[in-house]
């Protein structure tokens, strides 16, 4: 898998890029194998990305390992995305019930991402900071991949057969009709910035706060509308693999989700981040 984060058309690109195949024990089975690269490019540094690829549910048994990777796009200063980085999986983790099965623990995996995500949000917003943060945390366990996901970061998975799937969903208000009829039905107001003269620029924004975005961790100056609760996908990769590109919108405002599987193909995950920053 490729994993690769970008923010914002006139600030940082950070690209993340994890690969999964197989790999044969010495017993002669399988187990999948993971290998993992990442770039950058920042103007402004609010970008913040987390790689464990060794993280263990059981302490001391390797068979309960698992990987996590994330993006963090961070608004109006770092905080958010700072304290997101530090918090977010150890939230999730303390959310999931001690004790059973890997099985088990796939299972209960996707509501204890919800759970860490709004526990994150409200133990940073008792700091009284204003800055907010998209997140796309990413976590794979052999060939189960849990993505979460608040913001306009975006993770793909691309297979071998060179089908590109979307596995989290972009919270603009430009682009998301179910968003934005959530603020409005809840009582927020979804418009353009409007200058005087009465001329609308920009994208649509929620008000008071005039953010883009619907859902993201933090924010505390743009009222309930802005919601921390992500979209979770869990998906099965095939056993041939797969490589993810989890990349923040810097990334997607200038390449498909298409032509970034497509450049990355062939090539080692390091490599895969790089060019898919340089392009």
């Amino acid at each position: 898998m490729a994993f690769a984060a970008s923010e914002g058309n006139l600030s940082p690109a950070l690209p993340l890029a994890t690969l999964i195949g197989r790999e044969l024990r010495g017993d002669g089975t399988e187990r999948p194998h993971v290998r993992y690269g990442h770039s950058g490019f920042a103007k402004r540094g609010e970008d913040y990305f987390l790689v464990k690829p060794d993280c263990l549910r059981v302490p001391g048994d390797p068979s309960s390992s698992f990987s996590v990777f994330a993006v963090f796009d961070g608004h109006n200063g770092v905080s958010a995305a700072v304290f997101s980085k530090e918090k977010l999986l150890e939230h999730v983790m303390s959310a999931v019930p001690e004790g059973i099965s890997r099985e088990d623990w796939l299972q209960a995996l996707p509501r204890a991402l919800v759970a860490g995500f709004v526990k994150t949000d409200i133990d940073f917003q008792r700091k009284g900071e204003t800055s907010g943060t998209t997140a796309t945390l990413v976590v794979v366990d052999g060939f189960t991949v849990t993505v979460a996901s608040v913001g306009d970061s975006r993770c793909i998975l691309d297979t071998q057969g060179g089908e590109v799937s979307l596995l989290t969903v972009d919270h603009r208000l430009e682009e998301n009709a179910e968003e934005r009829e959530r603020v409005t039905a809840s009582g927020g107001e979804v418009s353009r910035l409007n200058l005087c003269g009465g001329q609308e620029v920009g994208p649509l924004r929620c008000w008071p706060g005039g953010l883009c975005l619907s859902r993201s961790i933090g924010d505390t100056d743009v009222g309930e509308f802005i919601v921390p609760i992500p979209h979770v996908k869990q998906v099965k990769l095939p056993n041939t693999g797969g490589r993810l590109i989890i990349a923040s919108d810097g990334i997607w405002d200038a390449l498909s989700s298409e032509s970034a599987a497509q450049a990355c193909r062939g090539l080692r995950a390091e490599l895969a981040a790089k060019l898919v920053v340089k392009l």
